[in-house]
Parts: C-alpha cells; sequence; structure tokens
C-alpha cells in the first residue's frame, strides 16, 4: 500500500481544488466525508451537527479501511477532521474514533484561512469567521496526534501542487 496523505485546514481554503488538481496529475484521491453525507440528503451539519460528525467519522474510517492504492493517496479532510467536529459538537473528547489502527501518513498539509477565495455554498453554510475557527480545532488536533504539518502556500493551484509533491518526494 502507498501513503495515505490527508490534506484539511480551514474551509474554503482550497482543499477541493488542490485535490482535483492532484487526481488530474495521476494521483489517487478520495472526496471528502462531509460534502457526501450532505449530497446525499445527512444528517445536515447546520441541523444535526452531532450527528452529521457521527456519520463523518464512520464515512472517514470506511475510507482509510478501503485505501490500497499505490503511491500517494490524497484525502480531502478525513477521521481527524471528523473526530474534531464530534469533539466540538457535543463537547466531548473523542479518543475512540481516533484509536482506529488505521492512520494516514505523518505528513500532512493545511490549508490556512484564505478570506480571498472563501466562498459559502450548497454544501458550506457557514461563515468564514467559524470556519477559522475550525481551522484553529484542527490545528490542535493534528498536533496533538504527532502528526507532521505544513501550511500550503497561498497560491494558485498548480503551485500547491507542485509543493505536495516535491515535499513528499523528499520524504520518501
Amino acid at each position: 500500500m502507498g501513503r495515505l496523505i490527508v490534506i484539511s485546514g480551514c474551509s474554503g481554503g482550497g482543499k477541493s481544488t488542490l485535490l482535483a488538481e492532484l487526481g488530474r496529475r495521476g494521483h489517487a484521491i478520495v472526496e471528502e466525508p462531509g460534502r457526501r453525507i450532505v449530497r446525499a440528503g445527512g444528517p445536515l451539519p447546520w441541523d444535526d451537527p452531532e450527528g452529521f460528525a457521527r456519520r463523518a467519522v464512520d464515512v472517514a474510517l470506511a475510507d482509510l479501511a478501503q485505501a490500497e492504492w499505490p503511491g500517494w493517496t490524497f484525502f480531502d479532510r478525513g477521521l481527524i477532521d471528523a473526530a474534531a467536529a464530534l469533539e466540538h459538537a457535543t463537547g466531548e473528547a473523542v479518543p475512540s474514533a481516533l484509536r482506529s489502527p488505521l492512520r494516514y501518513d505523518e505528513q500532512m498539509f493545511l490549508a490556512p484561512p484564505w478570506p480571498e477565495i472563501y466562498v459559502a455554498d450548497a454544501e458550506r453554510r457557514h461563515d468564514f469567521a467559524s470556519a477559522e475557527a475550525e481551522y484553529g480545532r484542527l490545528v490542535e488536533a493534528y498536533r496533538s496526534l504527532g502528526y507532521r504539518i505544513s501550511i500550503l502556500p497561498k497560491a494558485n493551484v498548480e503551485t500547491r501542487a507542485d509543493f505536495v509533491e516535491a515535499l513528499l518526494a523528499k520524504t520518501e
């Protein structure tokens, strides 16, 4: 099996656009659990944050279990994001979701808050301030679990994809 690389960070920070570019370059990609859940009809994060987060944990665990591709597989968010959302929704620590024997590569990437490109849509209804608060929770969650965080540059998608590929190539 290859390396499982998670790209997380601020909502509206360009993660999905970056994943599409990495896919265009021939890498395996896994779409964000949350967007798939919203498109499937829920539970919806704005109506049932806890139910949404619990479903996202389940979807992320299934994604990890099915990831058996060679090379680099890029995840648009994943288990840590879902667990952080569940902890935020319930106020309770969620270590059980993080005890999975399945784990992403220790090198991960965070998309920083970038108000110039932030756009709300049918699958992302929260405002930029909420996205920034979520970003802070994600930084803390990934750091506390020992991931090596690299912040994506605020640059065009090709430059971001080059940055990811170059950094990963150095760590092989």
